[in-house]
């Protein structure tokens, strides 16, 4: 008990060393863990651990033995590119890639049980984010980010075949669009369910919607005039968005767990998202681990969520006078569009991941991921067809986690 008292306080303390992390199921990571990702991302009726646990799942720290501490680290590289033409216009005709270097994204996770039938766990892991860095590229120095990080206690409850699951999700949001860094707390909830039928797991997972406001974060109605004499920076509600998830798992088949998750991301109710025109988000998720000796694992997976950044083609600038509504101002239709395919292009489709687990002992497992998320372009042209916005995305992501059980 000792031990997990002192574990659960190095929890919170890392808790906050999330920094930037670009994700890839809209603005989401497919999966938080080495184990679960190299999995595709999959974790709702079989989950890897205690971190892949409460993300995918908190019902499933019931298959969990015994008490573990997880630790993981992602060295996540996107590579985004844009071109912009726009004859005649401020800035003209520019193409340049982002100047984001990669980032480190952490997570953390315990699970240790409670009783015969109860089990507690707690988790912090950096789930989304986004952002691109075109200054010194882009004549309106365009510099967008956006990072989440989730803190997260959860508590599952064993009966017979049914297992469920409740954590409580709370989020610090960061945001900075070159006007400074602004932040925000929420507060939300993650339920969940599993299901146990011979070979068979089943689970169903749900994650309430969590909004954010940043306040003064980018003047979207240029209210503030160029050199910005004056405070015109605008408040912005940005909502992680809810999302509903079921899979199942098979360990029929010796030394063989297959998997397999469907997750729905409601981004098109979402504030912020739906402004920017994003569609919710069906993602699928495949992958399969083999016990290949007693003491290395191997795994691969797929995962694919269609592109939600809603293409405008034909889009009618107006000689610059249209305006689109943003949470009640009226910015201006070329900024706004410059604003979702330059600045927020979360557009990645398919990614393909492979892992390995190695067991030293039976209280210490290495685990090693790598992600590739195929490369993606997204372009539009204006209604004259002389002015265009195209952005172009991949990602390589590599991962290591440590798991100590105890």
């Amino acid at each position: 008990m000792k031990k997990s008292v002192k574990l659960l306080a190095s929890a919170a303390v890392l808790a906050g060393l999330a920094v930037n992390g670009y994700a890839t199921n809209g603005d989401n990571l497919i999966g938080v863990g080495p184990a679960s990702r190299a999995m595709g991302g999959t974790g709702i009726a079989a989950p890897q651990d205690a971190i892949s646990a409460i993300f995918t799942n908190p019902a499933g720290l019931s298959q969990l033995s015994g008490s573990q501490f997880n630790f993981a680290g992602t060295y996540f590289a996107p590579k985004v590119e844009a071109t912009v033409v726009q004859p005649g216009g401020f800035g003209g005709n520019w193409k340049a890639k982002s100047q984001d270097a990669a980032y480190a994204v952490p997570a953390i996770g315990l699970s240790t049980p409670v009783n015969d039938r109860m089990t507690f766990g707690i988790a912090a892991y950096g789930v989304s984010g986004m952002g691109v860095d075109y200054r010194g590229k882009d004549p309106s120095k365009t510099n967008t980010k956006v990072s989440v990080m989730k803190f997260v206690p959860a508590v599952a409850c064993k009966r017979g075949a049914l297992s469920y699951g409740l954590g409580l999700d709370i989020d610090y949001q960061a945001a900075d669009f070159g006007a400074g860094l602004s932040h925000n707390y929420a507060l939300g909830a993650r339920l969940g369910a599993g299901y146990e039928y011979g070979a068979w797991n089943f689970g169903l997972t749900y994650v309430t919607p969590q909004n954010v406001k940043h306040e003064r974060i980018y003047d979207f109605d240029g209210t503030g005039g160029p050199s910005q004499t004056f405070n015109g920076f605008d408040d912005l509600k940005l909502e992680n968005p809810a999302q509903y998830g079921v899979g199942a798992s098979y360990k029929g088949l010796d030394k063989w767990v297959l998997s397999a998750d469907v997750k729905y991301i409601d981004w098109a109710n979402a504030d912020g998202y739906k402004d920017f025109d994003w569609e919710s988000q069906t993602v699928f998720g495949l992958g399969v681990q083999n016990k290949t000796t007693d003491k290395l694992t191997l795994r691969a997976g797929w995962n694919y969520g269609k592109n939600p950044v809603k293409k405008h083609d034909a889009f009618d600038i107006a000689g610059g006078a249209a305006t689109t509504m943003v949470q009640g101002k009226a910015m201006s239709k070329f900024g706004y569009e410059y604003f979702r395919v330059i600045g927020f292009p979360g557009i990645v489709e398919h990614h393909v991941t492979l892992g390995a687990g190695y067991e030293f002992s039976p209280r210490f497992t290495l685990n090693l991921g790598y992600k590739k998320a195929l490369a993606k372009t997204m372009s539009q042209t204006d209604s004259t067809g002389t002015v265009s916005l195209k952005s172009e995305l991949s990602e390589d992501a590599y991962d290591m986690g440590l798991t100590f059980k105890f």
